[in-house]
């Protein structure tokens, strides 16, 4: 380990010596761990991150003057779509990624690197329970959801198949999230199958360009936002671990939509049979104003736009048949070749640029007492998983329903929207619906039935409540076995025993 008199060497060529001016009153361990953080950050590039960090947040966010002029929706030609397309051709693009899936070609990597603060707990989302009568997290519905296409895949070609499972991690979540999956026996999946990796952190930054010491033994760190993941690839061997397993297509996505499909073999399928090497499921904007990025072109180039970044009256243009204009809201929901991938990570990464995020970060004030500001005083910089997106060579985008495919959790239930609550509603509504579509019957406490009519996505709580383990139906399929022209109390909860006792 290096000495305090060389790491204060290094400081002062970052220009952050004032990152030790506590130093001389920690005890031995404190201050050794203190040394050990500083010796990782080195001197040129800590000085340029606080250097562009306070020269980036000191740039108001405001719409570019030529951004509209540059702007263009995706052409139809490189946008698919799950709903409204002929049913021969959406059982083509399935038939096509549960053969990848089959030949053991497809991985899905997790982006989970985040803290939960949003949402109000100090332990990684994934591990969070929106209420679901089966009380499962994130984590667990996800694993089964691999499960079940892996088994899905395995009953069409006769073969044993596997998905690995990519969970990239920050200094915040490895440790918690790799001690609940050894728990919870990793969910009944192989831990061989699991691959834990973390991303790197970065230091947070006062807006004039100082490193925020949060102790007076530690730096506030943050990690390097989901574009980290090109970095955290390379610096783990992931993309070598692909290979070695055959791995040739990733589904990359993010740990809080509830409703997300992992390795959804329409949109694999989609994206193989185009030749794409990277996409990405949109869902069409609820409004003009809905705070999410538009997937769309800038001088012919396929990127995501932030929302602030386009002025109101381009978020309204309307398209000839009335929709918007720019109307494909980016999830988080992504397809790469592992060729893509490795591109990424050698030559198209150093050219991503980072993105200002204005933080409450807590520090310790010249007289080392601890502060939580109640107003953002750092700056963490973070670069975005969708910043390769200019560098394909064959892009394409499929739409989905967002009632069907999307349903982020990111608050807490005092936020009036992506919540627990809404979250919990999401699910259990689409499950609602797929058991009416399968032929189920409902009754209330008097033993009449309910309304039939599913209720709209977003609406409220359904009729009756009814939720259908992944393990039993990945996304509808198969479920007439068990519920056609039955009738059922509220809760239903389908799992695998209540499957069997029925089907019996």
């Amino acid at each position: 380990m290096a000495s305090e008199l060389d790491v204060r060497a290094r400081l002062q060529r970052a220009g952050q010596e004032h990152l030790l001016r506590f130093c001389a009153e920690l005890a031995p361990g404190p201050r050794a761990a203190l040394l050990a953080q500083l010796e990782l950050l080195e001197p040129e590039a800590l000085r340029e991150h606080c250097r562009r960090a306070a020269a980036a947040c000191a740039r108001p966010p405001a719409p570019a003057p030529d951004l509209a002029a540059r702007l263009r929706p995706l052409p139809p030609e490189r946008v698919g779509c799950a709903s409204g397309v002929a049913p021969q051709t959406r059982r083509l693009w399935e038939e096509e990624g549960f053969h990848q899936i089959a030949l053991n070609k497809v991985a899905v990597l997790l982006l989970a690197g985040g803290q939960g603060t949003r949402l109000g707990v100090t332990y990684p989302k994934g591990m969070y329970q929106v209420g679901l009568p089966s009380q499962k997290t994130l984590y667990q519905l996800q694993a089964e959801r691999i499960r079940r296409v892996e088994q899905l895949a395995g009953e069409r070609y006769g073969t044993r198949c596997t998905v690995p499972w990519y969970i990239m991690t920050s200094e915040f979540t490895l440790g918690p999230t790799a001690k609940f999956f050894k728990e919870h026996d990793f969910f009944h999946l192989d831990p061989n199958n699991v691959v834990m990796f973390e991303q790197r952190m970065l230091p947070a930054v006062t807006f004039d360009g100082r490193a925020i010491l949060e102790q007076k033994d530690k730096v506030a760190m943050a990690p390097d936002g989901n574009g980290g993941l090109y970095c955290a690839l390379a610096d783990h061997q992931v993309l070598e671990d692909m290979e070695r397993r055959g791995v040739e297509f990733v589904h990359v996505y993010c740990v809080d939509n509830i409703l997300v499909r992992l390795a959804d073999p329409v949109f694999i399928g989609f994206c193989v049979l185009r030749g794409a090497d990277c996409g990405a499921k949109v869902v069409e904007k609820a409004s003009p104003e809905e705070p999410v990025g538009v997937v769309c072109q800038v001088d012919g180039v396929p990127q995501v736009v932030e929302y602030s970044e386009i002025s109101p009256e381009t978020a309204r243009l309307r398209a000839p048949g009335g929709g918007l204009l720019y109307n494909a809201g980016n999830i988080c929901n992504h397809f790469f070749t592992r060729d893509f991938l490795q591109m990424a990570t050698r030559e198209f990464e150093p050219l991503l640029k980072p993105h200002v995020a204005v933080k409450k970060v807590p520090y310790v004030d010249d007289q080392g007492n601890p502060v939580k500001p109640l107003e953002p005083n750092g700056i963490k910089m973070e670069k975005f998983v969708f910043d390769v997106l200019p560098f394909a060579k064959n892009f394409v985008a499929f739409q989905v329903l967002r009632g069907e495919e999307f349903s982020p959790l990111k608050n807490a239930d005092s936020a009036e929207r992506d919540n627990p609550s809404t979250a919990r509603r999401a699910l259990l509504s689409q499950h609602h619906r797929w058991a009416l579509q399968a032929g189920a019957h409902f009754l209330d406490a008097h033993g009449a039935r309910l309304p039939e009519q599913p209720s709209p996505p977003g609406s409220g709580e359904p009729p009756a409540i009814c939720e259908i383990s992944p393990l039993v139906s990945y996304s509808g399929e198969g479920l007439e076995v068990y519920l056609r022209g039955r009738e059922f109390g509220s809760p239903l909860i389908l799992d695998v025993d209540t499957a069997r006792t029925l089907q019996a």
